[in-house]
């Protein structure tokens, strides 16, 4: 088994969530913004898969070492799977996440309960510098709530209700999320590929 990966991302709220899920393999996980030059990686793909196969490839070759990256989206059934690969940047380049929900609930504001329905989906990619590419997926269903509601504030969790829990994902404690999330059951999937590498 490989002995470390570096994570291609510069979020440490994803960085935390990859290093706690990982931690029982035996790995060193590595976040790429502990080095001094790390590769700023274009999000330019038309879709989640493009932008996670260009992070982990880019940052492959540059650090010379195993890597893993994601790209993550929330896709609304309403607006046709839309914000999706544009999730990050939903109110425009450089906006905050508080911007980016305040414009989903201004655009749904009219639509009823029963039609918010969506999904959270993240694609993991692990690359080494010779080409190898492995993929993983993982996602989950819920309703986009009309306010905001929690303390665990991270994306669009305020808004991302999970009735089974009568809860958005801001409410859940970490511990709780992070063996529900999206992001959880691709990296549950990455974990079976990465033990045999």
């Amino acid at each position: 088994m490989i002995k470390k990966i570096v994570v291609a991302t510069t979020s440490k709220h994803k960085q935390e969530e990859i290093k706690s899920l990982l931690k029982d393999l035996g790995i060193e996980v590595i976040p790429m913004t502990f080095f001094k030059e790390y590769p700023k990686t274009i999000e330019d793909g038309k879709t989640l898969k493009d932008n996670a196969i260009k992070k982990a490839k880019e940052a492959a070759r540059f650090f010379n070492s195993w890597v893993i990256s994601d790209d993550s989206g929330l896709e609304v059934d309403y607006l046709n799977g839309a914000p999706g690969v544009l999730s990050a940047r939903y109110a425009g380049k450089d906006c905050l996440f508080k911007d980016n929900i305040k414009k989903l609930l201004n655009t749904l504001k009219d639509v009823s309960f029963e039609k918010r329905a969506a999904k959270f989906r993240t694609i993991i990619a692990i690359a080494d510098p010779s080409g190898k590419l492995y993929l993983s997926e993982g996602e989950i269903y819920g309703i986009i709530s009309p306010v905001e509601r929690g303390l665990y504030n991270f994306g669009y969790d305020p808004i991302f209700y999970i009735p089974h829990y009568n809860k958005t994902f801001a409410e859940l404690p970490p511990e709780v999320k992070n063996t529900i999330s999206h992001r959880a059951k691709a990296l549950q999937k990455a974990k079976v590929i990465l033990k045999k590498l």
